[in-house]
């Protein structure tokens, strides 16, 4: 039983040996959304790196096509 034990704590310990590191890679997540991507896709309206017309578009979407109450009445 003392072996059992002593070999389940020793492959514990080299299993936590072998992990790698995790870094961060890919998009950067600390920018401003209304920053925008630098992609083509972008609604008509918006300016990228205009707050203000990113909230007025935000206000739009949710006034418009995304308010649930409006959708069904």
């Amino acid at each position: 039983m003392m072996r059992l034990l002593i070999v389940a704590a020793a492959a514990s310990l080299l299993v936590a040996c072998g992990e790698k590191p995790q870094t961060a890679t890919g998009a950067r997540s600390d920018a401003p959304a209304y920053t925008g991507t630098g992609k083509a896709y972008a609604e008509k309206g918006w300016k990228q790196g205009d707050k203000a017309s990113w909230e007025s578009q935000l206000k739009a979407r949710g006034a418009n096509g995304q308010n649930e109450y409006q959708r069904t009445n």
